[in-house]
C-alpha cells in the first residue's frame, strides 16, 4: 500500500488522508432474486478496489486510475447528469446520492487501483462506489449505517445510471467475512448469517473474456417480466406481493395464467429462492455434494428459464463436468457474459484451472483468465495518521524558527521575556550562544575517528529538543552555516 501512497503524492503533489478498499463479489447462488425480494448465497472475494483521497479546498474534484492511468476531472456543481460510458460516474453518482440525503462532499483529489475484474460479473462497479461512499464518510464526517451505504450504491446504479438492480452486490461488498457465505434476505434487507464453506474445497473463477454492460443488455427486461408474473400471480394468491412469497407447488398450479415468458422468469426466480435454502441446508449438514450438485442445477435454469447465459458459458460449465475435481458449477452475475464459477477441491485445484483454460481457448481462440478466489472480509476504510504526526513535527519547527528569530533580532534576553509556552527555545539558558548550540546539533554524527555515522541530520525542532536534554549539547566549535537555510 505504501507503493500506491508514493504514486499519489507523486501524481498530486501531497499525500492522501484517507484510505479505503472494497472487495468485488461472487453470486454463490440466487440469481436475479434480489429485487424479487428474495434470498441470495454470496461471498466477497480477495480482489478489491482501493480508494485513495485528499480533501481540498474548492468544487474540483480529480481523480486518477493507476490501472489503466486515466484520468477525469469534474466540479461538484456539474455532476448531475452522467457522461455515457464514463467511468467517473460511478463516483459522481455516490456524490448526487448523498446530496439526495442531505450530505455534502467537498472538493478532493483521490486515485483508484483495482483487481476486480472489469465487466466480468464479480461487481467492479460496486467495489468502486462502496470504496468511494466509505472514503467521503471518513473525509467529510458523513455517518451512515451500513445497510443504508448500500442502498447509495444501489441508487446510483438505479437512478443515475438507469440499471434496476438489486443490493446483492453493494451488500456482498460490505458485509462480507472471510472464509464465510453471505446469506441475506432481501425483503428485510439484512444479513441473516454466515455460512460456513467445508475446508477442502476453492473457488474457481474462469472468466468468459464476453464483456456485459448490464445497462446495455437486457437485464431490465428480465426484471420487467418478473414484475409482470409476480402481479399477475398476486390475484391468484393473496399476499403475494413480489416472486419471493411463490411457491413451487404454486407456480406449477398456475401455469396456466402466465404467458410463456413469464412462466419462465418466474421459474428461475422461484427456483433460486429454494436452491438457497437447500444449499444452507446442504452446508450445515456438511454435504458438499449436494451443495456442488444445486450450482450445476441453477445454471441450467438460467440457460433454459432466465436466458442470461451464452455459449461461452454454457461451454464452461458442460467442461466442469468432465474435468476431475469439479463438484459444481454456473454462471455468477447478471449473466449476458462475465464469469463462471466452479466448485473444486483444493488438490485439484490448479490441474482443473489449466486443463478448462486449455479446451476452452482450443474451441474460442480465446485464453480465458482463470482466478483462485480466497472468500475474503468486506469493505473497510482508515484514516492515514502519518499526516498528523507530520503537521505536528512541522508546528514544532516554525515554533524554533520564531524563537531563532526573536533571539537574532532583539538580542539574548528576548527568549527569556517570551512567554513560557511559547516555544522550547524559551527556557535556555545563555541564549546569546543558542544559534551556535543549534548548527552544532545539526552536524551530521561522527565518531571518534571524525568519519560520518550518519547522513541523515536531524530536523530543527529534533535539535532544539536534544539541546534541552542534559548533557545534549556538543561541546567545541560548531561549523560555520547560515541558520536561515535550515529546512
Amino acid at each position: 500500500m505504501s507503493n500506491l501512497n508514493d504514486r499519489f503524492k507523486a501524481h498530486f503533489g501531497k499525500p492522501a488522508t484517507i484510505l479505503a478498499r472494497a472487495p468485488g463479489r461472487l453470486e454463490i447462488l440466487g440469481n436475479h432474486t434480489d429485487y424479487n425480494q428474495g434470498f441470495v448465497l454470496s461471498c466477497a472475494v480477495s480482489q478489491d478496489t482501493t480508494v485513495l483521497l485528499a480533501p481540498v479546498s474548492g468544487r474540483v474534484c480529480r481523480l486518477k486510475d493507476f490501472r489503466d492511468g486515466s484520468e477525469r476531472t469534474f466540479d461538484l456543481d456539474h455532476v448531475d447528469e452522467p457522461i455515457k460510458r464514463d467511468w467517473a460516474n460511478y463516483v459522481k453518482g455516490v456524490i448526487v446520492e448523498l446530496k439526495k440525503r442531505g450530505r455534502l462532499v467537498g472538493g478532493f483529489d483521490a486515485a483508484i487501483y483495482s483487481t476486480v475484474p472489469l465487466s466480468a460479473g464479480m461487481s467492479s462497479s460496486a467495489a468502486l462506489e462502496t470504496a468511494f461512499g466509505f472514503a467521503f464518510g471518513k473525509a467529510f464526517d458523513i455517518e451512515m449505517p451500513p445497510a443504508d451505504w448500500a442502498r447509495v450504491g444501489q441508487g446510483v446504479e438505479n437512478y443515475y445510471l438507469g440499471l434496476k438492480s438489486g443490493l446483492l452486490d453493494q451488500f456482498s461488498s460490505i458485509f462480507g467475512r472471510a472464509n464465510a457465505l453471505i446469506l441475506s434476505d432481501f425483503r428485510t434487507v439484512e444479513v441473516l448469517r454466515n455460512v460456513i464453506l467445508p475446508a477442502g474445497y476453492s473457488i474457481v473463477v474462469v472468466n468468459s473474456m464476453v464483456k456485459h454492460n448490464l445497462v446495455d443488455s437486457e437485464y431490465n427486461v428480465r426484471r420487467q417480466d418478473c414484475e409482470s408474473a409476480a402481479a399477475k400471480l398476486a390475484k391468484i394468491y393473496p399476499g403475494v406481493s413480489t416472486l419471493r412469497d411463490v411457491s413451487v407447488v404454486q407456480l406449477d398450479a398456475a401455469k396456466g395464467e402466465l404467458d410463456l415468458r413469464e412462466y419462465r422468469r418466474a421459474a428461475h426466480v422461484v427456483g433460486e429462492c429454494d436452491r438457497v435454502k437447500r444449499a444452507t441446508a446442504c452446508l450445515d449438514a456438511g454435504d458438499v455434494a449436494g451443495f456442488g450438485a444445486l450450482l450445476w442445477e441453477s445454471h441450467e435454469s438460467s440457460r433454459v428459464n432466465f436466458e442470461n447465459s451464452t455459449v461461452e458459458l454454457d461451454y464452461l460449465v458442460e467442461l466442469s463436468k468432465s474435468v476431475p475435481g469439479c463438484l459444481g458449477s454456473r454462471l455468477s452475475g447478471g449473466g449476458f457474459g462475465g464469469i463462471s464459477i466452479h466448485l473444486v477441491e483444493d488438490g485439484k485445484a490448479e490441474e482443473y484451472g489449466k486443463r478448462v483454460a486449455a479446451a476452452f481457448k482450443l474451441k474460442y481462440g480465446v485464453e480465458p483468465e482463470v482466478i483462485r478466489c480466497a472468500i475474503g472480509d468486506g469493505a473497510r476504510v482508515t484514516e492515514l495518521q502519518y499526516k498528523k504526526k507530520k503537521e505536528t513535527n512541522k508546528k514544532k519547527e516554525r515554533e524554533a524558527l520564531i524563537s531563532l528569530s526573536v533571539v537574532r533580532r532583539r538580542g539574548p534576553a528576548a527568549a527569556d521575556r517570551r512567554p513560557r509556552d511559547s516555544g522550547p527555545v524559551a527556557s535556555l539558558s545563555r541564549p546569546g550562544n543558542l544559534e551556535r548550540r543549534l548548527m552544532s546539533l545539526l552536524a551530521p554524527a561522527t565518531t571518534e575517528r571524525g568519519r560520518v555515522k550518519a547522513a541523515v541530520r536531524p530536523t530543527l525542532s529534533e535539535a532544539v529538543e536534544r539541546s534541552l536534554r542534559p548533557g545534549g549539547l556538543r561541546s567545541g566549535r560548531a561549523p560555520h552555516r547560515d541558520w536561515r537555510r535550515v529546512s
